[in-house]
């Protein structure tokens, strides 16, 4: 990096491809930060899972690119795994009006945290994300403190390995990016390691829950053609079998993947398979181990 005798980068100064060099440098090192606290996303993982098998939700909350993420996490599992609107859910300060607005005055707000959550009546089966770089955004500690109170299982994912929030929750993640480019800016490497452990986060929950089938979105709902030629690609990747065999099981599984899969590998009937997958909770692998 250019710096000046201050230590701080002349960016201004600088072509645009050096400009874009040094972002991407600093971008390297979002990942490497992210390695050294895999063991408490593991530990964060296993909170969710063991909220989702008790019938619980998982929420997170947060303010500006926080809670903006959190929202955008949460709306990609439905369509990605088939799971309700209200498995994962997102919430930010400011609400609705925050996701394409400037109301980053909420996030001083602790009171407002407090009728978020009882919003959605947030309750001991739950698990509770809150997403802050610092560690120490008021509406989010206040959230966390509530939701302990409730006896939601709390998880604290910030940039601040000194948050406040870190004394509230039964895991914290601390992914330690170092200053952003743009001094402040968290919307940059803060808000990358954040998407990154978010996307960790709900991804392989949803794997332990059986939501895929290997590496494939067996659990897709094939509601438009372009999801309907995705389950298709799936069924031929999971099972190997032509395409006019695929075509043929399709219509008789009306597009469900899952069965698809188990009727082909497993040589049953679509009421075998069926059946087998309702004792395996859905879950692929178990099913054909039931049939196999």
């Amino acid at each position: 990096m250019k710096k000046n005798s201050e230590g701080e980068l002349n960016l201004d100064k600088m072509s645009t491809y050096e400009i874009l060099k040094n972002v991407n440098d600093e971008d390297k090192k979002v990942a490497i930060a992210i390695d050294k606290e895999l063991i408490n996303i593991e530990k964060a993982v296993e909170l969710i899972l063991e909220s989702f098998e008790e019938g619980g939700r998982l929420f997170y909350i947060g303010s500006g690119t926080s809670g903006k993420l959190g929202v955008m996490d949460a709306s990609e599992c439905p369509p990605t795994f088939g799971v309700s609107d209200t498995m994962v859910q997102g919430i930010i300060s400011g609400g609705v009006e925050a996701l394409s607005g400037w109301l980053e005055h909420t996030e001083d707000d602790p009171d407002l945290a407090i009728n978020d959550l009882k919003v959605v009546n947030i309750n001991k089966k739950d698990v509770l994300v809150g997403i802050t770089a610092s560690g120490n955004t008021p509406y989010v500690v206040r959230a966390m403190e509530y939701a302990k109170g409730r006896g939601c299982k709390t998880i604290a994912l910030m940039c601040n390995s000194k948050g406040k929030i870190k004394d509230i929750c039964e895991v914290t993640i601390a992914i330690e990016v170092g200053p952003e480019v743009i001094l402040g800016s968290t919307r940059m490497k803060a808000g990358t390691a954040q998407k990154m452990v978010l996307n960790m986060l709900s991804t392989v929950a949803m794997i332990k829950l059986g939501k895929t089938y290997s590496n494939l979105m067996v659990n897709v709902r094939p509601i438009n053609k372009k999801l309907q030629e995705r389950v298709r690609e799936i069924v031929k990747l999971a099972t190997g079998v032509d395409d006019t065999t695929v075509d043929e099981i399709l219509e008789i599984c009306e597009y469900d993947p899952k069965v698809c899969i188990v009727k082909i590998k497993g040589d049953v009937t679509v009421e075998k398979a069926k059946e087998a997958l309702d004792r395996s909770k859905g879950n692929v692998a178990k099913a054909l181990a039931i049939l196999l």
